[in-house]
């Protein structure tokens, strides 16, 4: 069982406690776990037959690439048609947690067919999370000139905790979100390691020259923020270029967070969950020059993909963050001036994992379940 989602099953039987007497407490805004809400949207199958997709990028007509975390890249066809392995993709560390992980396409993607992917770069019998660049052929059934932009070090041992996501901002740079690797957690707050990071890099690798630490001899130079757990969902709000992630907390303290240049979020000195055997972490939720969540999760959501709808199928959403819940839920946030107003949650009649979660070109959500006959799914209105 993946050490960090095993508390997931914990979801599906009634929580009396699951905390020690020495809860944390503090100042984030908590979620008020509130109950799937059915009959507003339903899930279409579009394509079925992925071993367990991770991540989603949708083209401009609707088709969609979706990766495998064993390592294989696929296009899936508007009518549901999932394509052979797309060849020329970087051999990954396909276990545990570890494997073929986002997807993302160039913003000019349809000038030059250049998309990323994130990965588990494996050396040896260890890894570190990796993304590489590179063309997608005429004809879509190869992966041209892929080239290795940024790799996470040190590489450790373990498949747990690789992240990651890929967001881009508007000035040809890119967000790529780790994990901590599991076992390495202090090196979280270790800026000479990059385990535990966001990281901001153009988009050929080199370092920007306004990242927050370029010039310091002792500090990794591609790092953003850092005291982080294991992100596995990022996004820029499209009406602020703010770079919003989530991340998993261990029992508890799953975070919403807008990370921001140079600061530390805490992990593991301060969090909102406790071990996975009931011991404390750290030395509470609070500590004066570490960041506080926007908003957490106790009991947690386990999540993933996420993304800012824009579009106007579901009256209502417009504006909110949509976030996969690998404890079986779509989750909506409806925002306000940077703050969580409203939570709701839809599709827990599936009972599956939501891995990611996108937006289409034709205005409607699209999610991926994670499982061995996993599904692309189109989110219709009731």
């Amino acid at each position: 069982m993946s050490l960090s989602h095993s508390h997931v099953l914990l979801l599906a039987i009634p929580i009396v406690s699951c905390r020690s007497a020495a809860q944390p407490q503090g100042p984030a805004q908590r979620s008020p776990t509130p109950r799937a809400i059915e009959n507003v949207v339903r899930a279409e199958t579009v394509a079925r037959g992925l071993e367990h997709p991770w991540g989603i990028a949708i083209l401009s007509d609707g088709r969609m690439l979706v990766t495998e975390r064993p390592g294989r890249l696929r296009l899936v066809e508007k009518d549901g048609r999932v394509s052979p392995p797309i060849s020329g993709v970087p051999h990954v560390y396909a276990q545990g947690q570890g494997g073929l992980l986002d997807v993302a396409l160039d913003p000019h993607f349809a000038q030059n067919r250049t998309i990323y992917l994130s990965y588990a770069e494996p050396l040896r019998d260890i890894a570190g999370t990796a993304v590489a660049r590179g063309r997608l052929a005429i004809g879509d059934s190869a992966l041209e000139h892929a080239q290795v932009i940024y790799q996470q070090q040190p590489k450790v041992g373990g498949g747990y905790h690789c992240g990651s996501r890929i967001a881009f901002q508007n000035d040809s740079t890119i967000f790529v979100t780790q994990g901590e690797r599991f076992s390495y957690r202090d090196r979280a707050q270790d800026l000479a390691s990059l385990l535990g990071k966001v990281v901001r890099i153009r988009t050929d690798g080199r370092v920007p020259n306004d990242n927050p630490f370029v010039g310091r001899y002792d500090v990794k130079q591609e790092i953003w923020s850092y005291g982080h757990r294991n992100m596995q969902g990022a996004a820029i709000d499209p009406a602020t270029g703010r770079l919003w992630t989530v991340e998993h907390g261990a029992r508890g303290g799953d975070e919403l967070n807008h990370p921001e240049a140079g600061k530390n979020y805490g992990w593991p000195v301060i969090t909102y969950g406790v071990d996975y055997s009931g011991a404390s972490i750290g030395i509470g939720a609070v500590k004066e020059g570490m960041e506080q969540p926007v908003y957490y999760w106790d009991p947690v959501i386990a999540p993933s993909g996420m993304t800012f709808y824009t579009g106007d199928k579901y009256p209502g959403w417009k504006g909110s963050i949509l976030i996969g819940s690998l404890a079986g839920s779509l989750v909506r946030l409806q925002m306000q001036d940077g703050r969580v107003v409203k939570e709701e949650r839809y599709l827990g009649e599936l009972g599956e994992r939501i891995r990611d979660v996108q937006q289409g070109p034709d205005g409607y959500v699209y999610v991926i379940t994670d499982n061995s006959d996993g599904r692309v799914l189109r989110v219709v209105p009731r």
